[in-house]
């Protein structure tokens, strides 16, 4: 039996949701569903599947481009959140609770995505890669797959032992360390709130892999090549890098 990770504890979204996924990582949804399905050359009725959907803030916008998504996360309230996002704006998606160590599906999609550093979080590497052993498989023969995150590089160019905010009516401190030799980040993160004055905190630490590392995981998943990139645009992936953003070809 495996064991429980901190990222499947459903009152840990509950708390944290509305701070992690703030207003402008929405606003910012519609233009890169719009680059996911130009990337990837996908149409009206093309099959894509967003996994760790989350609460559906790219998937509802890739349903609105005429997509049929579906979309994967192990956290029900995020499910739900997406289901009602889907159905205010007239779309569908087909969402499935599902951990993704355990998600088989078989050559069943034109293209699947895995955004906003959603990777990483497992006990062990093993772990990582049957995740993506298993979107591999999802994916059909000449299918794309573009993954979006944090890379160790810039972990290493951003780092920031901490810092404070107002966000969500609460404030939010965190505190940022290294773990072994950059292998991965530890956060803490604190939240008041701003009426009742309810303190919550939860530490978790997020597995760094450089972009290199990550794309020979990709080969290794069964992809037949992975580019690496600072953005959707295609930017260099230098030291001006704003995201890793790694698009896979099946």
């Amino acid at each position: 039996m495996k064991k429980k990770q901190w990222f499947e504890n459903e009152d840990f979204w509950l708390n944290y949701g509305p701070i992690m996924f703030d207003s402008q990582h929405w606003a910012e949804a519609p233009g890169i569903a719009e680059k996911i399905r130009a990337i990837a050359g996908l149409t009206d009725g093309s099959k894509i599947l967003d996994a760790g959907c989350g609460p559906g803030r790219i998937s509802v916008e890739l349903a609105l481009l005429g997509l049929d998504v579906t979309g994967v996360d192990n956290i029900k309230p995020y499910l739900n959140a997406a289901k009602e996002s889907a159905e205010d704006e007239g779309v569908k998606l087909n969402l499935i609770q599902a951990d993704l160590r355990d998600f088989n599906v078989h050559s069943q999609f034109d293209a699947a995505v895995n955004l906003y550093t959603s990777f990483g979080y497992c006990a062990t590497i093993e772990e990582d890669l049957l995740i993506l052993k298993n979107i591999s498989a999802a994916v059909k023969p000449g299918g794309w797959f573009i993954m979006e995150g944090k890379s160790r590089e810039i972990a290493v160019r951003d780092f920031t032992e901490g810092e404070w905010f107002e966000r969500a009516g609460k404030t939010v401190l965190t505190e940022f360390s290294v773990t072994g030799a950059w292998e991965g980040l530890r956060s803490k993160w604190i939240l008041i709130d701003n009426e009742t004055g309810q303190r919550i905190e939860h530490e978790f630490i997020q597995r760094l892999y450089s972009a290199i590392e990550l794309k020979r995981l990709l080969l290794a998943s069964g992809f037949s090549s992975a580019e690496v990139y600072g953005d959707f645009e295609f930017s260099p992936y230098n030291e001006k890098a704003a995201t890793m953003v790694i698009v896979c070809r099946k």
